[in-house]
């Protein structure tokens, strides 16, 4: 029920964005080139359409943003007290977008630079008017280095007109923070969309993330909306306490800002700290290179991990059905939409663990493999579980030989089947490729011991420095019986051996590879639909997502090590201690100095 109108002024990017309709099934939606500014296209008569909804991406600072635009005539720029600067179209932008909403009704989001939340003069007046409009539902501030063409952050503003009468603030998140590197750029990740969409929906006051600020405050701030204003990032300098150093003990108030672990793991502060014996103050009961292992031991770690395996459990259970049940025609948008909001909802109690994390673990993995098996699934059922996709050899030349050089599952990976119906016969291998690893070895070790100066397999080596076959045989046949060589001789058979056992693993292996690989070639048609399932939501796919849930897991005790180790050689030695060691080291160098007969 929704009809779509566009405007883009670079028209290589209107095409794409036509292509972009076609590809979507909204091939309906109207897309025109020009100006927006000073040439919009869709009219009500001789006044300006005004939507529904709107999203904007426009230039940012535009500097010639007035050409054509009668700026004092202009609707769209009245009422504001001001209008913007001669050469920055930023504000320019922005008011065209608020008048281009329907009044009552309108809803958008525009992409700005952080400039308009702060800058003074003329924009300062506009941005004030806006404010007291009530008309931004809300601000998101965005990480610098995410668009192309420029590296500096750009923050979403939110306008809604529906709700303006009654709102009583504006509500800001600061995600600055929540992105990934890719290449030169900055790169939102799945659990930042998420998290920015679920926190804005529901108005979600998270510590220095974001919060609802009132009009009053923004008031006192002068209209200054810069979100550092009113969000902190949360980051606190790791700052060394000078009377530990000078004194002793790790200071107490370090301990306590762990204070999400210990509640986890009530006993494990005991298990580790002690009274230094003066106030503030605490000793790590246990040897440095102890600390891992005690925390790793205590107990409640296991119950944690017990926590998270069930959250996981619980998640699997509640979408095994939907899983297992995908048929032809489903909408595989739909089922991950689903299976990750069920995630979200089994982790969002589990402490230590941000929920978006390990929504991030599924939301990864949908895109480097389940997508692409739900979809063959969607469209082809269960049964794309017996393809296999063949790679064919080819000639010097690039043409086909008919032959096969390699395959894979189209669902299943080899290594599932093997690792399911054909495992004794993988181990059989893995323990020929460990004896000719250890034969290699060996050899290697035998002719480092014996390539010296008049070393005992110098004359079997040739002048690229190797050992062949021939060239053995025939150092063996020319002192074979020779009692001045007797010793080479040994040397040069027990080399020959390890070549010949080198040689013999190597073929079985690729016997062993090869019937393996017809084994398994075989296996995939006679797969049944249920195999087909238990092989592909099981032993695939649930597998790999728990892998990396566990992957978080494991971090937890490892950065909360590393902390109390960092804290105890930190504080290890106090200022006192040091002098007495120092003076020990004064009075052994001066002993060894006089007794070497200097004085001064």
């Amino acid at each position: 029920g929704v009809t779509i109108y566009g405007q883009e002024y670079d028209s290589t990017t209107a095409g794409l964005a036509k292509m972009n309709l076609v590809l979507h099934n909204k091939a309906t939606g109207t897309i025109v080139t020009g100006n927006t500014l000073s040439s919009p296209k869709f009219k009500d008569g001789e006044a300006l359409e005004r939507f529904h909804f709107a999203v904007s991406n426009p230039p940012f600072s535009y500097k010639s943003w007035s050409n054509g635009v009668d700026v004092t005539g202009d609707v769209r720029f009245q009422g504001y007290n001001a209008v913007p600067p001669d050469k920055n179209g930023d504000f320019a932008w922005l008011m065209h977008f608020i008048y281009s909403l329907k009044p009552k009704k309108g809803k958008g989001a525009i992409i700005l630079p952080h400039g308009v939340l702060f800058r003074g003069n003329k924009e300062a007046v506009v941005r004030k008017a806006i404010i007291n409009k009530k008309l931004i539902k809300g601000i998101i501030g965005l990480p610098s280095n995410l668009f192309f063409g420029t590296g500096i952050p750009a923050c979403i503003i939110v306008i809604d007109k529906e709700n303006a009468d009654s709102s009583e603030g504006l509500f800001m998140i600061n995600a600055s923070k929540g992105f990934i590197k890719d290449g030169n750029k900055n790169r939102l990740r799945e659990q930042d969309i998420r998290k920015i969409v679920d926190v804005f929906n529901g108005q979600l006051e998270v510590p220095h993330y974001s919060r609802m600020i009132p009009y009053s405050e923004i008031e006192e701030n002068g209209y200054n909306l810069n979100i550092p204003r009113y969000i902190d990032n949360g980051e606190t300098e790791d700052i060394h306490d000078i009377d530990a150093h000078l004194s002793g003990g790790i200071p107490e108030q370090d301990i306590e800002a762990l204070n999400e672990y210990w509640e986890v793991f009530p006993t494990l502060q005991d298990q580790l700290f002690e009274d230094y014996g003066r106030d503030g103050y605490l000793k790590i009961k246990v040897p440095g290179d102890e600390i891992r292992n005690t925390i790793y031991g205590n107990s409640e770690f296991k119950t944690y991990a017990d926590r998270i395996s069930d959250a996981f459990k619980e998640w699997k259970k509640s979408q095994w059905d939907k899983l297992n049940d995908i048929k032809q025609g489903d909408n595989p948008k739909a089922i991950i939409r689903d299976t990750a909001n069920c995630l979200l909802d089994k982790f969002k109690a589990i402490p230590l663990i941000d929920q978006y994390d390990v929504y991030q673990c599924l939301m990864l993995y949908w895109e480097e493999a389940m997508q692409d098996d739900v979809y063959a699934i969607a469209y082809d059922s269960w049964e794309e579980g017996n393809e296999i996709e063949k790679e064919m050899a080819k000639k010097k030349d690039g043409t086909a030989t008919g032959k096969m050089k390699s395959f894979e599952g189209r669902l299943i990976p080899k290594k599932l089947i093997v690792q399911e119906y054909f495992s004794e016969q993988q181990e059989r291998i893995n323990g020929l490729e460990n004896d000719l690893e250890q034969t290699s070895l060996a050899m290697e070790e035998l002719k480092e011991e014996h390539v010296g100066e008049e070393g005992l397999l110098l004359e079997a080596i040739n002048d690229k420095g190797n050992i062949t076959k021939g060239d053995l045989r025939k150092r063996i046949k020319e002192i074979k019986g020779d009692r001045d060589y007797t010793k080479e001789f040994e040397v040069l058979k027990e080399y020959q051996k390890l070549m010949d056992d080198e040689a013999n693993y190597k073929a079985e292996i690729k016997k062993a590879t090869e019937e393996l690989e017809k084994l398994v070639f075989n296996h995939y048609k006679k797969l049944s639909i249920d195999e087909i399932k238990d092989l592909v939501v099981e032993k695939k796919w649930c597998s790999s997502i728990f892998g990396m849930i566990n992957d978080i897991y494991e971090n937890i005790p490892h950065h909360l090590t590393g902390r109390i180790e960092e804290l105890d050689q930190r504080y290890e030695k106090a200022l006192p201690s040091i002098e007495d060691e120092v003076a020990d080291y004064e009075n052994k160098v001066k002993s060894h100095l006089e007794r070497m007969g200097f004085s001064w």
